[in-house]
């Protein structure tokens, strides 16, 4: 019996934006990298992100380990306009401390009201 071994083509693509994603789900290549290096195995990896076939992480991760330059390169450039759009956002978002706070208090408030409801018998003053 004999077969023929051939190489399918990286399991990669790049989408419009310029990210490279693996197989046919949107899965990011950076997130299975940094995964790998994390130390998740292929297979843990499939489960962390369902849409990915196991094949692929393995076809990935080969192809890291045989083009790291040029993967990690491009992982460094990912990183770097990241960091450039965080800068910009902060730059430009109010400081959503305040926010966050009233909404955990309005948050608050709204349960209070919710569990006295829910409770008829307890009146808010604690006279009973």
């Amino acid at each position: 019996m004999s077969f023929t071994v051939e190489r399918e083509t990286p399991p990669l693509r790049e989408d419009g934006t310029g990210a490279i994603r693996v197989g046919k789900s949107r899965v990011l290549l950076e997130l299975v990298i940094h995964a790998f290096q994390d130390g998740a195995s292929p297979e843990s990896i499939v489960r962390r992100y369902p849409t990915l076939l196991l094949s692929d992480v393995y076809t990935t991760i080969d192809d890291y380990l045989r083009h790291r330059a040029e993967i990690e390169s491009y992982l460094s450039e990912r990183e770097r306009v990241a960091e450039s759009v965080r800068q910009k956002l902060a730059t430009v978002l109010p400081d959503i401390s305040d926010i966050r706070s009233r909404l955990l208090a309005r948050q608050f408030r709204e349960r209070s009201k919710t569990a006295i409801n829910m409770n008829p018998d307890k009146s808010p003053s604690g006279n009973e």
